[in-house]
């Protein structure tokens, strides 16, 4: 590895952690000495790259540190490609125009020798299928996610059963044959999950549920892991 790369997997690697880092982990990940990442601690140090710590304890990057953008590795490219290539055939519109945004953003800054892992990348994702229109603006649902507000929908389940919900939205999952919006349901007073073409309409409210967004994912991420759990347990031999 050259030393630039190595310098700059050195910045990545304490900036993905939230514990100090020592030398000898560094050293593992990189394949380089603990003489080799002490000395290129020392350096970046030199360069004002906010580092503390000491041997022994571990490094630790300042959180306000950045670094310029988009310099990327070969591979990061690719797993950036790669996302949003699905993401642009699987995505509501919104985000399906962002991620094509994304890779023409990416390629108009990348160098030119890195080009070709965007126009002829070596991993690909199944061409997406037909889905079912949706019920429900899901960008503006999106937003409202990030809002903490409520939703008003007249859903149709599998049944064919129609019933008027308000839901506390959570999160909206993007699968093969047709997304779902997961929200607290006011009617059930529990998490549900809602198919999107089988909302028959909705209605965006000003009126805010009162939980903080992330909380409210925290409680729905806990119920879905319970859920799996219970799941298993009656698989289970």
């Amino acid at each position: 590895m050259r030393r630039a790369d190595r310098l700059f997997q050195i910045v990545q690697i304490l900036r993905r952690s939230g514990a100090p880092v020592t030398a000898a982990a560094i050293g593992a990940e990189l394949e380089a000495s603990q003489r080799t990442v002490y000395r290129d601690i020392a350096d970046l140090i030199g360069q004002r790259v906010p580092i503390t710590g000491a041997a022994g304890f571990g490094y630790v990057l300042d959180k306000g540190f950045d670094m310029p953008p988009l310099m990327l590795t070969p591979d990061e490219i690719e797993a950036a490609v790669l996302g949003a290539l699905w993401v642009a055939a699987r995505g509501d519109p919104a985000l399906a125009k962002a991620a094509r945004d994304l890779i023409a953003k990416i390629d108009a800054v990348i160098p030119a020798h890195l080009h070709p892992f965007i126009a002829e990348p070596t991993a690909a994702t199944p061409p997406a299928k037909p889905m079912p229109p949706d019920g429900i603006d899901i960008a503006q649902t999106r937003t409202w996610i990030r809002a903490g507000r409520k939703i008003r929908i007249d859903y149709r389940d599998e049944q064919g059963a129609i019933s008027a919900r308000v839901i506390w939205p959570v999160a909206v999952g993007y699968l093969d044959m047709v997304r779902m919006l997961f929200g607290w349901c006011e009617l059930r007073t529990d998490f549900r999950s809602f198919r999107a073409d089988r909302v028959l309409a909705a209605d965006f409210l000003d009126e805010r549920h009162g939980e903080r967004p992330a909380l409210l994912r925290a409680r729905w991420s806990r119920y879905m892991a319970e859920r799996r759990e219970r799941r298993a347990a009656s698989c289970a031999p």
